[in-house]
């Protein structure tokens, strides 16, 4: 008899046990951060260019071997490295039970303040690790992966000091980075970049949480929908559209009450989001300092709305500065106004649910597809058989489809304190009798991801294209 699926079990059961403990433990109300004062040595609150920021993520890699793990995603059209740091105190691989969460910044390469402050986050994270009992909590259970510039050769030719404005917004071959992802409201015709390529490619091999996209130009938390899916509504007017977009309404996932959550614990924690001022008397104030991404403008293309729909990873854009650009002597400002906000907003992957989807023997089982009844973005089980689902105070039924196994419907309740531990078994699905070939039911076998029922999309000509530019201009001005 093979112990395998005994030590599995018992594995699962330490690792809940562990984590329960630690999330009980925890005293989730994060105390005033320690005071914060770089190693001018290694950092500072200065712009690094590439070079610079790849000599720090080198040599912290190398300062803190047990804590950080650096690698590359791709290079840019350029042919710098899209560097990504992982920060955890396990790093070099994933452990069962923790969730990984990223950062993204600079995806817009005129909007260079988030590069800055994932920097300074990663320097906060190492050197407060022993000293901060928060900041260790949040090590020992999370794996925090930060890619500092998702756009460095818009970054190369940007120009401190622009609050607004499009040089070096683009990538190399003028491309707007978040219009150049896959969507689900509009079809995407705008040729695939090497740099959103790269993303793509690794958010399909890690089954990300939850995110943040750092930006410039405003200062609000924006959440999904970025889109809307006017072509319902106007299916044979590309002009009808057009305004459809400049009237912007709402556009709402299944999990708009987790979006607006999480939108508020960034602004909350900020030292201003949260009062809704407009940076400009032309530019529009934002309640509590959150908003619909399509309610302030619609998008086709966006990052945070492709990393929700096609992977359930709960993904909201950060805009972090009213000036795109501003002087580097203003970004001690910005870090204070924004760590405590990206500590916090990074823990509420520890909120709802999260589990494994196992067989009778106690083994995992992958890439079991998974959605919350009545929310029909879904997510997938790791190749542990983990899931996880950001989830708010209630009562929730989970249903679990995988081939070859009977789907199954489970009931839980997710309360404020801690995480709900959920494992579910399937049973194998019933062999049909008397067939010439061996038919299982449940069948078919439902997608890889679940996604809402996809919309007929809009015309395209030239009034398409008038409603893009004027889409472009808005984007330039505001973020």
């Amino acid at each position: 008899m093979s112990l395998r699926p005994t030590l599995v079990s018992i594995f699962l059961l330490y690792t809940y046990r562990c984590l329960a403990q630690s999330t009980n433990e925890l005293d989730t109300r994060l105390p005033e951060p320690r005071a914060y004062i770089p190693d001018s040595q290694y950092l500072d609150f200065v712009y690094h260019d590439h070079e610079d920021l790849t000599r720090f993520l080198r040599t912290t890699s190398a300062r803190y071997p047990n804590l950080t793990a650096l690698y590359s995603i791709g290079k840019s059209i350029q042919g710098r490295d899209l560097w990504v740091m992982v920060v955890s105190s396990s790093p070099y691989e994933h452990m069962v039970g923790k969730p990984d969460v990223k950062y993204v910044g600079n995806i817009h390469g005129n909007e260079p303040v988030g590069r800055e402050l994932l920097l300074h986050l990663i320097q906060y994270f190492v050197t407060s690790y022993n000293t901060d009992q928060y900041v260790k909590w949040l090590l020992d259970n999370t794996r925090i992966h930060i890619m500092p510039s998702m756009n460095p050769d818009g970054y190369a030719i940007s120009k401190e000091g622009a609050c607004d404005g499009g040089q070096g917004r683009y990538n190399a071959r003028g491309f707007d980075l978040n219009r150049n992802f896959p969507d689900y409201f509009k079809q995407n015709n705008k040729r695939g970049q090497p740099e959103t390529d790269a993303v793509k490619d690794w958010i399909s091999k890690i089954q990300f949480v939850l995110s943040g996209s750092l930006h410039g130009g405003a200062l609000v938390a924006s959440y999904p929908y970025d889109n809307t899916p006017n072509s319902r509504i106007c299916r044979s007017s590309a002009l009808c559209a057009m305004f459809q977009t400049y009237s912007a309404a709402p556009s709402l996932t299944p999990d708009d009450d987790v979006f607006k959550h999480l939108s508020l614990v960034y602004a909350k924690n900020h030292a201003k989001m949260s009062r809704g001022v407009a940076c400009k008397s032309a530019t529009p104030a934002f309640e509590n300092g959150i908003t619909n991404g399509a309610a302030w403008y619609p998008l086709t293309g966006g990052m945070q709305d492709y990393n929700y729909v096609w992977y359930g990873c709960m993904e909201v854009t950060l805009e972090i500065s009213c000036c795109k650009y501003p002087p580097a002597y203003e970004l001690k400002k910005y870090w204070e106004d924004n760590q405590l906000s990206m500590i916090k907003f990074l823990a509420e992957a520890h909120r709802g649910v999260q589990g494994f989807v196992l067989d009778p023997s106690g083994a995992p089982i992958e890439r079991a597809a998974l959605k919350i009844k009545g929310r029909d973005v879904g997510f997938q089980t790791t190749k542990y058989g983990e899931f996880w689902r950001i989830l708010l105070p209630g009562y929730y039924k989970l249903e679990v489809f995988s081939d070859g196994y009977a789907p199954r419907e489970v009931e839980f309740i997710v309360v404020e304190q801690h995480p709900t531990l959920l494992n579910v078994t399937l049973a194998p699905s019933k062999r049909i009798e008397g067939t010439a070939l061996p038919i299982y039911r449940p069948l078919p076998i439902p997608q890889q991801h679940y996604r809402p029922a996809g919309p007929a999309y809009g015309d395209t000509g030239i009034l398409s294209t008038i409603s893009s530019g004027l889409n472009s201009l808005y984007s330039n001005i505001f973020g």
